[in-house]
Order: C-alpha cells, then sequence, then structure tokens
C-alpha cells in the first residue's frame, strides 16, 4: 500500500502530539507499506525519514481555509495514493480516493460564541457553518474513521448518524519524559496544560483560584496565542501569582508535572484530555471536569468537579492543596494507554480501509 498522511499540524500541540506519534510508531510499527508524509515548510525541513520507503513532499497550505479544499486533493492525487489519512476535522471532501480521518472532539459544534474566534461574530457564524458542512461530507465520503475516545465515538452516531461499524476508537498514549534539570517553579504551584480556546474554561480555573492561599501560584503551558494574550489582560491584577511559562519541551514538562501540586483540567467538553494522562505518568494529581470523556480515560485516578461551579473547584483545590494525596498504582492506565498499540489499531483500519469500497 501507498499510504498519505496529512502532517501539516505536526508542529501543534494536541492534534501535532498524536501526529508525531502516530509517524514515529507507523514506521517501527509497519515494515511493509509505503508513506508519504505531507507537511509545510517549517516542518519539511527538519522532518527525517525513517528509510526509503517513506517520502516526504510540501504542502505549503493553510488548514482551516477555503484553499485546502481545493488544492490538497490535487496534491493528494498526483501521488496515486491507495489511502490518505487526514488525522483532523479539516477533511478534502473533494478528493476522489480512499480517505480515512481521525476525529479527535467535536468541539466545533457546541462552541458557538464570539469569545471562540478573532472573526466578527457575521465571518464567524459563516465559517462555523463551512467546518459543519465540511465535517458532515467528509464523515459520510471516509472510509472509515478513526476517534480517540469512546465519548466522541458516541458523538459522532449520534449528530451524525454515522454507524458504528464505520467508526474505531484508537486510544492515545502516555509519554513518560525524565524531568530535565532543576525544579522551575521554586513555590507551591497548581498547573494547567494546553490552550485557552473558550471551551478550555480557563475563566473558572481563575476565579476559583483567586481565593486560595496567596503563597500559591498557577502555571500556564502552552504556545501564546490570541487567547492566551486575552488572558493576560483580563490577570494583569493576579500577575505576581500567575505564571504563563509558554511553551515547554517534553522534560521541561515533565519537571513542571513532577513537582505540581496537581494539575487542573477545567474543560467543559474534551475528545481525550491527554495531559491528564500524562500529568498522572508523572506522579502528578489530577483535578479535573465532572464530565463523561475524563471518566472514561482516567477514571478513579482523578478528583471531580462541577465545571459550572466556582466554588466546588475552589473547594477542590484547597483540599488538594491541605492534604497532597498519594497516588494510586499506575501501571493499568500505561497498559491500557500506549502509543504502539495506537499505531498498530491505526495500521489495522488502513488495510481493512483499503479493501472496502467507498
Amino acid at each position: 500500500m501507498k499510504i498519505g498522511i496529512d502532517a501539516r499540524l505536526i508542529e501543534e500541540t494536541g492534534v501535532g502530539r498524536y501526529i508525531r506519534n502516530l509517524v514515529h510508531f507507523l514506521r517501527k510499527e509497519d515494515q511493509e507499506n509505503h508513506y508519504v508524509i505531507f507537511l509545510r515548510k517549517q516542518s519539511f525541513d527538519t522532518f527525517v525519514l525513517p528509510n526509503n520507503r517513506w517520502q516526504k513532499r510540501r504542502a505549503d497550505v493553510k488548514w482551516h481555509s477555503v484553499a485546502e479544499q481545493f488544492v490538497m486533493p490535487w496534491v493528494f492525487i498526483k501521488e496515486h495514493l491507495d489511502l490518505v489519512h487526514v488525522p483532523y476535522f479539516n477533511i478534502p471532501i473533494f478528493y476522489p480516493g480512499k480517505l480515512v480521518v481521525t476525529i479527535h472532539d467535536l468541539t466545533i459544534l457546541h462552541v458557538d460564541t464570539g469569545k471562540a474566534t478573532t472573526l466578527p461574530l457575521p465571518f464567524y457564524k459563516l465559517r462555523r457553518l463551512g467546518y459543519y458542512l465540511v465535517l458532515s461530507v467528509g464523515l459520510i465520503r471516509a472510509a472509515h474513521i478513526i476517534v480517540v475516545s469512546q465519548t466522541t465515538k458516541k458523538e459522532i452516531m449520534d449528530h451524525f448518524h454515522i454507524s458504528p461499524d464505520k467508526i474505531t476508537v484508537t486510544y492515545e498514549g502516555i509519554e513518560r519524559a525524565k524531568p530535565e534539570g532543576k525544579r522551575l517553579v521554586k513555590d507551591p504551584y497548581f498547573l494547567y496544560v494546553g490552550n485557552v480556546y473558550p471551551h478550555k474554561n480557563a475563566e473558572t480555573l481563575i476565579d476559583a483560584f483567586r481565593q486560595i492561599n496567596e503563597n500559591v501560584k498557577l502555571v500556564f503551558v502552552g504556545k501564546e496565542d490570541y487567547f492566551y494574550k486575552r488572558l493576560k489582560k483580563t490577570v494583569a491584577n493576579l500577575s505576581d501569582r500567575i505564571i504563563f511559562f509558554g511553551q515547554a519541551s517534553d522534560g521541561e514538562l515533565a519537571n513542571l508535572y513532577h513537582h505540581a501540586i496537581a494539575l487542573v483540567f477545567s474543560s467543559l467538553m474534551e475528545g481525550f484530555g491527554l495531559p491528564a494522562l500524562e500529568a498522572l505518568a508523572n506522579g502528578c494529581p489530577v483535578i479535573c471536569s465532572d464530565i463523561p470523556v475524563f471518566h472514561e480515560i482516567v477514571g478513579e485516578y482523578a478528583m471531580y468537579f462541577n465545571p459550572n461551579n466556582t466554588e466546588d473547584l475552589h473547594q477542590k483545590l484547597e483540599q488538594v492543596f491541605k492534604t497532597r494525596p498519594n497516588q494510586k498504582n499506575m501501571r493499568p492506565l500505561l497498559q491500557r494507554f500506549n502509543w504502539a498499540t495506537m499505531a498498530q489499531e491505526t495500521l489495522r483500519v488502513y488495510k481493512d480501509a483499503i479493501g472496502s469500497s467507498i
């Protein structure tokens, strides 16, 4: 088989980590098939091909754009691929060949607010409608759909009436990097990892944090963008208590997990919740929203709070700060969530999709 992987988002957080690990473990697990990986310029120059069965192609097409719907199909067609894997919801609906798509969550269906965009509201509404149409058509066009949780699978079945036989759950994996260097933050601190898009509910976290011991810090880890800049302005009066760390290397992130009082995951919705697993793997307690996906992924290993109740979160923060709970045996989670297993299951999806008709 000759398989294409759309890796234009490989350097991003979240989906980028998924793509990086997918590529890394596919080249270990698959000794038979040929791959073409599509990259933007900044990652094309640094991406190292593992062997002569892998090729790379430039695809300087911005994601979430009208152009990708018309340009990317031609980019794929020229390579004469048996299958294309698009690991995000930006599905090229005009591509006539076989597609496997990965859907991480359906946030786009639930976050309908001007806070979720830098665009004027009418343009945002129009773009959001475009996303929905592309997703609707793309899910029908796809030979198979991969999701990262049973929660997301159920959402796709409920919203788009897709047969469960067409959807495969491949859980993401846990990474246990070695903590890098000395302790990065001297004071005791709670940790937040990821972007601060509106559905991440960072405002509730900050409101709860305002009420606790002034000797405690709150550390945000994530790439600075429009939403982080906006958040910084809203917490200017807490600048001595809130630290914006920016992006962290794997070693730095392991260091931050290792020394934190707890990771706080305040999202209103998620498709998986990888930082919660990474935190637990690095000995960091987790306080997270009482939403279905977290119960599916971390179960009894986390402490839960109502994401719409600031006081509930405040009480949980105080409780963890005072008691510093002991962590349970992580071995079952480490065995359940494994990147190599994810790659093996994805490879099976490829083989089944090649043998099926659209």
